[in-house]
């Protein structure tokens, strides 16, 4: 009998793979977390270990947030929390998933609010 590894198992080691991404306080790191309902994404300073700026779609109370327009709309409010924060560049990590859909629509729609990436 063949054992499929999971999705999930997968993506976590994408994403040690990819792990070398690290934020500064000038250029911090947006992070995307994205479940089967909602997507998340935070602007984190890993020298500081702090989160700087963060949106989701259960913060915004979008009735769809596993959607590309709830990711587009969690994308621009954090843009503009950044750009309040005068945060113009930041290292984008996508958190081990395929830049694609709901993750490829929160960072295009980070870009055009701002965004530097």
């Amino acid at each position: 009998m063949i054992k499929k590894e999971s999705r999930n198992d997968i993506r976590k080691k994408r994403h040690n793979r990819i792990r070398n991404i690290s934020g500064t306080k000038e250029i911090p790191r947006l992070n995307v977390f994205r479940s089967n309902k909602e997507i998340f994404a935070q602007v984190i300073d890993d020298v500081l270990c702090t989160t700087l700026a963060s949106s989701s779609s259960v913060e915004l109370k979008i009735k769809n947030g596993g959607n590309k327009e709830g990711a587009a709309l969690v994308g621009a409010d954090i843009a503009k929390k950044c750009i309040k924060l005068k945060i113009k560049k930041v290292v984008f990590d996508r958190g081990g998933y395929l830049y694609h859909g709901r993750v490829a629509a929160l960072a295009d729609a980070a870009r055009t609010n701002g965004l530097e990436f």
